[in-house]
């Protein structure tokens, strides 16, 4: 519901001057897979690299944000629009500020990736896939979640009776097995020299 009295207030600081002192241009980089497909671990690979180019990132992981901001919402298709939904906001607020920001959730459904995709400007969000067979993450299982979804203790979990629906044109797809993490975040930083992302 929108309220009439709240109005739009501009900054006199625009995105542009923030980016530029920065020395580079501000994105989301989007990592969507499978639970145990190795987003996280990519993406904190990058941000690691990026550190090392004394680029400014921020990196907002899936578990880390349902401790704090999105805490209280369950994993109903409901909530996970929900929270797809408040990651976008936060995320837009990161790259008018200037920033790298690195997202690392299974994100299931495309409508949802788009809709973050269309808060921001053309070549603002890079959706990353990080493209990891079900059974090569079910035999990762780092935090026994696909053992309890498979007893039938954790409903609604993706790829077992929830579904997910693979990214229709990543801007990257990492084929992450038989893969070094090295070798995985080096697709999205070459991708990003590339693109002149890491330029002001």
């Amino acid at each position: 519901m929108s309220n009439k009295n709240i109005v739009w207030h501009d900054h006199h600081v625009s995105k542009q001057e923030r980016s530029t002192i920065k020395g580079q241009q501000p994105c989301i980089l989007w990592f969507t897979g499978l639970s145990g497909s190795g987003k996280s671990t990519v993406a904190n690979a990058v941000e690691t690299k990026l550190l090392q180019l004394q680029k400014h990132t921020y990196l907002l992981d899936g578990d880390n944000i349902r401790h704090g901001l999105n805490k209280g919402l369950g994993f109903s298709k409901e909530d996970r629009i929900e929270n797809i939904r408040r990651i976008g906001e936060v995320a837009k607020l990161f790259v008018d500020a200037g920033t790298i920001v690195l997202t690392a959730f299974i994100a299931p459904f495309q409508s949802n990736r788009n809709w973050v995709r269309k808060l921001l400007k053309d070549g603002e969000f890079i959706e990353i896939f990080v493209d990891t067979p079900l059974a090569i993450c079910e035999q990762r299982d780092p935090k026994g979640l696909y053992k309890k979804a498979r007893a039938g203790e954790i409903l609604n979990f993706t790829g077992i009776d929830s579904p997910y629906e693979v990214p229709k044109n990543p801007e990257i797809h990492i084929v992450n097995h038989d893969i070094s993490v090295e070798n995985a975040a080096q697709q999205v930083m070459d991708y990003l020299k590339t693109k002149g992302y890491l330029n002001a």
